[in-house]
């Protein structure tokens, strides 16, 4: 069913299970990963950062086939940019399926700040998986 699975990772716990849920998924059809992560800065400590976020990402998957991308954000659009950044990425690399966790914000702090998964939604052509925190 799903051939290409692209996860969104921010360093976060929540986007550690949502990688966890791509590779259990990925490791049943045998199928691709691409894991992304959006910048939201464009100075040499914001895109090392990011690396080590995605080598953080990697080095816990195992699966068949693994691939990362650095994508940049445009900071000037907050939230926007990122979703946007991710959206292309999902579109270039044909994913099947997006996976993202989602931080279960409530009330008047979902209203003001929003979600990137949320937005997600609306701007991707594929399939989205959205993981919530696991409480305990």
């Amino acid at each position: 069913m799903y051939k290409k699975i692209m996860v969104a990772v921010d360093g976060g716990e929540t986007a550690n299970q949502a990688l966890a849920e791509a590779e259990n998924i990925a490791n049943i059809y045998n199928a691709a990963i691409c894991i992304v992560h959006a910048l939201q800065g464009e100075t040499a400590a914001d895109t090392s950062a990011g690396n080590e976020i995605l080598a953080q990402a990697e080095s816990s998957v195992n699966a068949l086939s693994i691939e990362t991308r650095l994508v940049s954000a445009n900071i000037e659009y907050g939230l926007n940019g990122i979703v946007e950044a991710i959206a292309e990425a999902v579109t270039d690399w044909e994913a099947d399926l997006l996976v993202v966790g989602t931080a279960n914000r409530r009330g008047l702090e979902r209203f003001f700040i929003g979600s990137v998964a949320e937005q997600l939604v609306s701007h991707v052509n594929a399939s989205i998986l959205l993981v919530r925190p696991q409480t305990t």
